[in-house]
């Protein structure tokens, strides 16, 4: 029953002209970043800071915004005998599938022209998506979950932007100040174990130790490459985008068998 409503959902988000939209601008971006240099690897490390912030920010809309329009689809389906968390569930992979797409076409096409698969970067490529559907499917079971949360669209749709802005900008800002307030203590696990509890942070991270540039952080970028940059930190760093991927998802499967519609 999860692949009827996942096909339903999917099929209707990917006609969706917002997913075109998404689709035509990484498209663009990437043909104008490699139109004005064609070097691959500096175009991935510009696209590393867009992506990272908003590929986040398109899954948070996405997923409160279908959330609140299909509520009334939603309830009907529910008054159908299907397993709640199969209608939340198949809604869910529906759209961070689609999304998820828009961004690998709308990248990959522009790349491959420009002879992905003859160059060295073609790995640091395939981390930059990947990064990105990580973020995509952690950022969308976020947004539903606040959706669910909130009855109110309005309400739901400001702690969803309030939850993206907290993770993209006022974390990091926390992470310095508590940096430079206990300077004089060791701060190195404190460093790595703050990293792995923010998703952009570990992302970008990854992006960057697989670009071999973790230089130009400084002291912080050598201990992420002594750490992140082994097999163990890897699989931690893998491990770690997965539970924030499968943690929200389970609290939304419990939230919406809760929720009274």
């Amino acid at each position: 029953m999860i692949s009827k409503v996942l096909k339903y959902s999917f099929s209707d988000l990917i006609r969706s002209r917002w997913s075109y939209v998404y689709l035509v601008f990484y498209l663009v971006l990437g043909f104008t970043l490699l139109f004005l240099n064609t070097n691959l690897s500096k175009a991935i490390i510009t696209l590393m800071n867009i992506v990272v912030i908003l590929t986040p920010l398109i899954g948070t809309i996405f997923g409160v915004m279908y959330y609140y329009n299909s509520r009334e689809f939603t309830e009907l389906l529910l008054a159908q005998p299907i397993k709640r968390s199969s209608i939340f569930l198949g809604q869910y992979l529906g759209i961070s599938l689609s999304l998820t797409i828009s961004l690998v076409a709308g990248l990959g096409i522009p790349f491959l022209i420009y002879g992905l698969f003859q160059s060295s970067v073609i790995l640091d490529f395939i981390m930059l998506l990947l990064s990105g559907a990580f973020l995509t499917f952690i950022f969308v079971a976020l947004s539903v979950n606040i959706a669910l949360l909130n009855t109110n669209k309005i309400k739901g749709f400001g702690y969803a932007i309030l939850m993206w802005l907290f993770f993209a900008v006022i974390y990091d800002g926390i992470f310095l100040i508590s940096l430079v307030l206990f300077d004089d203590y060791p701060l190195d696990q404190f460093t790595l174990v703050a990293s792995l509890f923010n998703p952009i942070d570990l992302s970008r991270i990854m992006i960057l130790l697989k670009l071999d540039i973790s230089a130009l952080l400084g002291y912080t970028g050598a201990l992420f490459q002594k750490f992140f940059g082994t097999y163990l930190g890897s699989f931690i760093s893998f491990g770690t985008l997965l539970l924030w991927v499968i943690i929200p998802v389970s609290l939304m499967t419990r939230f919406s068998n809760k929720k009274d519609f």
